[in-house]
């Protein structure tokens, strides 16, 4: 594939040109990421900093006195949404709802513990750890149930509980 890049001062808005032969997969796969909007976050002041955050960067987003917080590997960020609000907002094909108090980043897993009794533990690439609500353990089934997890090894039978 080559790539070419054009300055033109007149230009005020950003123009992509796809030139091509034929519609392959590729190129769909390459309109789709083009188009996607990735939402960031801003969060609330840290050290005298408001910092743009990107939802890729999320591993865990949870509740606690009333205030929502954000955990990425560079630490942790209060943020100016509700839970309910950032479910809405994030990409449901990474993020989803583990309890009323938390979402989590389905990228930033490690691996599922099924060895509690009544529940399941979630175990984080940067070690952290969390348990799935009796309540939600029903959506986490359907999430893993996709062929993008099992591909990765992850469809292991989920107990019923």
């Amino acid at each position: 594939m080559q790539v070419e890049v054009q300055i033109d001062t007149s230009c005020t808005k950003l123009k992509i040109i796809v030139m091509t032969d034929s519609m392959t997969e590729e190129i769909n796969d390459i309109l789709k990421k083009l188009s996607e909007d990735v939402l960031q976050i801003i969060s609330d002041s840290k050290n005298g900093k408001i910092e743009v955050l990107d939802q890729s960067d999320f591993i865990r987003i949870y509740a606690n006195d009333g205030k929502v917080f954000a955990v990425t590997e560079k630490g942790e960020y209060a943020l100016r949404f509700r839970l309910n609000e950032l479910e809405k907002l994030l990409d449901a094909r990474h993020f989803v709802r583990i309890s009323n108090s938390e979402i989590i980043n389905l990228k930033k897993v490690d691996h599922f513990d099924l060895s509690f009794t009544g529940t399941i533990c979630v175990k984080f690439t940067n070690h952290d750890t969390t348990y799935v609500s009796r309540r939600y353990v029903s959506k986490i089934k359907k999430s893993l149930g996709s062929s993008r997890y099992c591909l990765m090894g992850w469809n292991t039978a989920l107990p019923d509980f």
